[in-house]
């Protein structure tokens, strides 16, 4: 057979082979995300914003119950605090990134013995964030009140001591029972020029947090936090981490564990967004700017003091 007659051949042959025997394409790498039944339309936009930041190189997946018990290998994305315990009292050696929820719930966890394989994006605001968007807000203030139950005191420990290097100082106010949650409030906001709130649900529930506003601005008083909630029920401002970013920092970390098989210590995101109730500032004739210039100056004071710090 002529030379030319056999590679006329060879090369009809090599048109005839499929595709996929020159290229094929990579293996995705299976992550599990586990949401909660109440907020299906929160895991689903999670889902979403999560599966776009990490790519095709991802497959997102549904967590489903009792599968760890056949693959504790693969990365378990939990969303919130009730789906990190449910995914955890499951398994203690599958690797979770825990989003939406705040340091103190994380904190129960890292501090036990032998718990590795476990990273998280903190959604809470840190509260010297909080005290400072407070400052910011009424320059004048110089006091910051705090209510807790006997079994969050330590939330506000920390805080007590970073506040003097922002020009402020603060006191917390134990609420001991239910009955007394109210006259214990008046007495914080006799010494405090603002209520901050943590997201505590002993005090700041449904319930509660009604009553815990018209006291507030019956005193002439405003209420900080805790959350993006609070603030359109009537709480004056809040700062907070936009989703899309959780999503970018939770592909980070993600790329980063599949790298190196360990996540970096628990972060607080840099970046955040203000939430503002307007209607509450004018009726108690707080004048504002934008929010990026109040974003700003939150920012800048945080910044100078951590320079300071570095001295």
């Amino acid at each position: 057979m002529p030379v030319s007659t056999a590679f006329c051949l060879f090369f009809l042959c090599v048109l005839a082979l499929p595709q996929s025997a020159f290229s094929q394409t990579p293996p995705t790498t299976a992550v599990y995300i586990a949401g909660t039944e109440s907020n299906v339309a929160l895991t689903q936009h999670m889902s979403g914003l999560i599966q776009n930041e990490l790519g095709e190189e991802f497959s997102l997946r549904p967590f489903k119950p009792g599968q760890t018990s056949q693959d504790d290998n693969s990365l378990v994305i939990t969303l919130g605090p009730d789906a990190f315990a449910l995914v955890r009292q499951e398994s203690r050696s599958v690797p979770v990134l825990a989003l939406l929820v705040d340091e103190q719930f994380i904190k129960g966890y890292t501090d036990r013995p032998g718990e590795q394989r476990l990273g998280a994006i903190f959604y809470a605001p840190p509260l010297i964030r909080q005290a400072v968007a407070g400052k910011v807000i009424l320059p004048h203030a110089t006091r910051v009140s705090m209510l807790a139950t006997p079994d969050s005191v330590e939330i506000y420990e920390q805080l007590t001591e970073q506040l003097p290097a922002f020009g402020m100082e603060g006191q917390v106010f134990v609420v001991t029972n239910n009955d007394n949650l109210i006259s214990t409030l008046i007495r914080a906001l006799e010494y405090g020029d603002f209520l901050l709130a943590a997201p505590d649900n002993g005090i700041y529930n449904p319930r509660t947090i009604k009553h815990i506003l018209l006291t507030t601005y019956r005193r002439n008083r405003i209420v900080i936090g805790p959350s993006q909630a609070y603030v359109k029920a009537g709480a004056l401002a809040s700062t907070y981490i936009p989703l899309t970013l959780v999503a970018e920092l939770a592909a980070d970390v993600i790329n980063e564990y599949q790298v190196s098989n360990q996540f970096p210590p628990p972060i607080y995101p840099d970046n955040f967004k203000l939430e503002i109730n307007e209607q509450v500032a004018r009726s108690l004739n707080i004048p504002l700017p934008s929010r990026q210039e109040l974003v700003d100056a939150i920012k800048e004071r945080l910044s100078a003091s951590m320079e300071g710090g570095h001295d």
